[in-house]
């Protein structure tokens, strides 16, 4: 029997793209996007074009496995099946033990998106641990910052609808890789460009996107809150800004006004390498072409001033008064306006019910070396990890192994494949992909609801986490009547939250038409909507040019350009003089893909350090080197790819400069998969961003030098 199953990609990534997924006497023989989606198209990116690969794959963890060899290693005979009925006694045991003799905040859950979509992302494992009493774990590895900025600009994560893009007369992608991780953004962007748009791209790296641009503007790595600054200066200076929009919908403007006079194009072309002419040039191209938009994207906000960046950026739309433009706006995220029930799901109430009578503690993710070498009152002595890989995806990757490899750490790591997480783990169980388990799923690049149908048996004994953790807890004895909830119920509640813009959205519409989208202003019969045309969603209505709350937090209420600690001591001079750009890879998703041999084969340039001429030449390197790149926190061993400057000849060879003079550049991937089983995360620090708590992976400099032919690196 042939038929066809509606599903939805929870990945990590904007575009939601929904799927149709042809199964063949029961097995996935076919994936293509619905070309009646009207974001996807019936297209897919390059990713998840192939994904029966990962779901056929013959490294397809499929059933319960106990460690037998020391922590680190992985290969044949390291790890033995057993029943899940042994993993639960065990697991169960552990817990109960560790809980009895140091309290229930020895016990550390560490997720993220491998799945965003709800259930599966969020719901039954939070139940489970808040009951459970276990360390609450901040979850700002990737986002936090950014989001908590546009919040304290906007007061929701809202912005341009995708659709709208179209419409632009000038776009601004500002450290948005739109090729390499938001595909389906780009048959808008070239809509609009064949109607006369201009593209405009804002990052430090060369990406597929600025490649095709109309015009790539290089920038220092963490300076993107001088330039939007820079730019403001020249926007007020020259009258270029709405004074009636900012009068009626902006807050704070005085004190941004009094603030600019400290960024003049010529001071911020110090800063950022952004020449003062280009300044001037960009600031009057995006004020005075209407409408204009800007993509903005999380790169900016993992730089120690992230946040800072982030809420500058958001206030170029609110002066310029872009927002009351069809086609005009800003999009980092959209999320904000599906107001789903996540309290429904998690039921943090359930945290009072726990040994400790209270929630527990919180952990910073981004901090997960520290939590496991050096917290205390209580150690972390259980670590249980699920949608994510922490020991390829956490900086600091040296004191993560370290962590990861004591002997009284009990790991158990719920995952599709044996990812460098897993190398450490004392208990390894398989878990389905979305082929496998029924959810639901929103976006965050577009407004358009989806629930993904199960489509095909879960291959060997595979799991969904929404199973795990209720059978988890029914084993634990939590007698609660929340874990027994089947998906579809909570998928109602999700559904529950009474707000507008999800009046007339049940499970059983979204059964019966695979997406929905939003009950947005003017979303129903069409028509574009402007999400803070009139006002935003802050309690005075106002977008917050000046946020008070701020300085409680020791930021500046305006946004003010401070350096990363680490590019300080480069402009000191101190011996780590190359800025590292520490790159997610284009046909990857985080460490997701990695270990596939189709998706590796897109990905040809893994271990390699981009370096440009003029860094390379005095150091001796040539293309082809061996070298070393190092820092106070570690060092690896890459295989040196020497730019030079664009000329016809080099972009007929494909070569072109992808880093500029200072900055060098290499991308993740899964740590055992490189030479010396590191990857760039053992030079990155667990140092916090300003505002979220956020990681800091691109305030990172390093020292590169040439290497002997026979060096390696070493796990340390």
């Amino acid at each position: 029997m042939k038929r066809i199953v509606h599903a939805a990609c929870p990945h990590d990534c904007p575009d939601g793209c929904a799927v149709l997924i042809t199964v063949e006497d029961g097995r996935a023989t076919k994936i293509q996007g619905d070309p009646e989606h009207p974001i996807t198209r019936g297209f897919l990116c390059g990713k998840v074009a192939k994904y029966l690969d990962r779901v056929y794959s013959p490294d397809r963890v499929l059933y319960p496995m106990r460690r037998l060899a020391a922590k680190g290693r992985y290969g044949h005979g390291v790890f033995q099946r057993i029943t899940w009925d042994e993993a639960f006694d065990e697991i169960v045991a552990r817990l109960k033990q560790i809980s009895a003799e140091f309290g229930p905040e020895a016990i550390l859950p560490y997720s993220y998106g491998g799945n965003t979509a709800v259930l599966n992302g969020g719901s039954m494992d939070r139940r489970f641990f808040h009951r459970l009493g276990a360390s609450r774990l901040h979850r700002s590895i990737c986002s936090q910052a950014g989001e908590d900025a546009i919040i304290s600009v906007y007061g929701r994560k809202m912005g341009t609808e995708p659709e709208q893009f179209r419409h632009s007369k000038y776009i601004l992608a500002w450290g948005a890789n739109i090729h390499g991780n938001n595909i389906h953004l780009w048959p808008f962007i070239e809509e609009a460009r064949r109607d006369g748009a201009k593209l405009v791209v804002i990052d430090p790296y060369r990406t597929r996107t600025a490649a095709v641009a109309d015009w790539h503007i290089p920038i220092h790595p963490g300076t993107d809150v001088a330039l939007a600054l820079g730019l403001m200066h020249v926007i007020v200076r020259e009258g270029w800004h709405d004074e009636d929009y900012i009068s009626r919908y902006a807050e704070g403007f005085d004190e941004l006004k009094a603030r600019l006079p400290e960024y003049p194009p010529e001071r911020v072309a110090q800063w950022t390498g952004v020449a003062k002419e280009d300044i001037e040039r960009l600031a009057h191209e995006y004020a005075t072409t209407r409408p204009a938009v800007i993509r903005l994207n999380y790169g900016i906000q993992r730089a120690q001033n992230g946040g800072s960046a982030v809420r500058a950026v958001c206030m170029l739309p609110v002066i310029t008064g872009s927002w009351k433009e069809v086609g005009g706006g800003l999009q980092l995220s959209l999320s904000g306006a599906f107001q789903l029930d996540r309290a429904a799901m998690e039921l943090q109430d359930l945290a009072y019910k726990n040994p400790l009578g209270r929630p527990a503690r919180v952990v910073n993710m981004v901090q997960l070396g520290q939590a496991l070498t050096e917290l205390d009152s209580p150690p972390i002595k259980a670590l249980m990890v699920y949608n994510s890989n922490p020991a390829a995806v956490c900086p600091e990757q040296h004191l993560v192994r370290r962590g990861l490899k004591r002997d009284d750490l009990f790991s158990v790591v719920h995952e599709q494949f044996f990812t460098d997480t897993t190398d450490f783990a004392d208990i390894v169980l398989p878990a389905t992909t979305f082929f496998e388990h029924k959810d639901l799923v929103p976006a965050y690049g577009h407004y358009y609801l989806q629930v993904s149908h199960q489509a095909i048996e879960p291959l060997g004994e595979c799991k969904s986490n929404v199973d795990l953790f209720r059978q988890l807890a029914l084993r634990m004895g939590f007698e609660d009547e929340c874990f027994h909830d089947p998906a579809d119920s909570m998928i109602d509640a999700a559904l529950a939250s009474g707000v507008p813009q999800l009046k007339g959205i049940t499970r059983e519409r979204l059964e019966h038409d695979p997406y929905v989208r939003l009950n947005l202003d003017g979303g129903g019969n069409g028509k574009p909507w402007l999400p803070f045309a009139k006002g935003f969603a802050t309690p005075s209505g106002k977008a917050h040019l000046h946020n008070q709350e701020l300085i409680a937090l020791g930021m500046d209420p305006v946004a003010s350009f401070i350096p990363p600690e680490e590019s300080r001591h480069r402009a000191a001079g101190k011996r780590y003089p190359l800025e590292l750009l520490a790159r997610k890879a284009d046909n990857f998703l985080n460490s997701t893909f990695v270990n596939l041999p189709t998706h590796q084969k897109m990905e040809p340039h893994q271990g390699e350090l981009e370096i440009s001429i003029e860094d390379a030449e005095p150091r001796g390197i040539a293309d082809g080197d061996r070298v070393r790149v190092f820092n106070d926190r570690g060092e690896i061993f890459l295989r040196a790819r020497v730019e030079r400057p664009s000329t016809s000849a080099t972009a007929r060879n494909g070569r072109h400069s992808a880093v500029q003079p200072g900055v060098v550049g290499a991308r993740l991937g899964w740590a055992k998969l490189a030479p010396g089983g590191l990857n760039i995360n053992v030079l990155t620090s667990a140092r916090l961003t300003d505002l979220g708590g956020g990681a800091t992976f691109y305030s990172t400099l390093v020292q590169v030098e040439r290497a002997a032919a026979t060096s390696g690196g070493s796990e340390g």
